[in-house]
């Protein structure tokens, strides 16, 4: 499988763009934006995202392999990995794709201290289950605690994020509709 790098430098020059093309529009820096391609830095969610849609991609075809067949049934062997180191969590998409689909959803493991670190927006709706652990999450001004058992739901156009403050992993179903990564 090639590295986040290699695939955001395939698709920039797939589409016949400059370093400099990109990061301006992505709102970035042409030497960031080279780092990333030499996976010498882990992006934030809403640079990735930002630069997904300067390349007409979504995240998670940052961490496909081509794969044709969707299978009815995956074992967890199968999700998808599409962590970015910085989060220090474990996320696996459930499904191999999500092109004309209505949802995505994801298994996350969170390790104490891990989580997005800045919040980020997008069109849709979110839905969660903390399996174990407790989640920090911060919707629009609000701060939630959402324990073991506990659901969540939210617009996603509200400015969010996420965080394990606790002192043992974290672990969450997680949907987004429609897909966004």
């Amino acid at each position: 499988m090639s590295t986040l790098g290699k695939k955001l430098r395939y698709l920039r020059r797939a589409r016949g763009l400059t370093l400099k093309q990109v990061a301006e529009a992505a709102q970035c820096t042409p030497a960031y934006l080279s780092q990333l391609e030499n996976d010498k830095t882990s992006p934030s969610i809403a640079s990735l995202k930002r630069i997904a849609e300067v390349l007409g991609a979504r995240i998670v075809d940052f961490f496909l392999d081509d794969i044709d067949d969707e299978p009815v049934v995956m074992e967890p062997k199968q999700w998808l990995k599409v962590s970015l180191p910085r989060w220090k969590a474990d996320i696996r998409q459930m499904v191999r794709r999500v092109q004309h689909r209505r949802m995505q959803p994801f298994y996350t493991v969170i390790e104490p201290g891990g989580g997005t670190r800045e919040d980020y927006s997008h069109h849709g709706e979110e839905f969660g289950l903390v399996l174990e652990g407790e989640l920090t999450l911060k919707v629009g001004e609000e701060t939630y605690r959402v324990k073991a058992g506990s659901s969540f739901y939210y617009p996603s156009s509200l400015p969010h994020s996420w965080t394990n403050e606790g002192k043992r992993p974290c672990r969450v179903v997680w949907v987004v509709t429609p897909p966004s990564w």
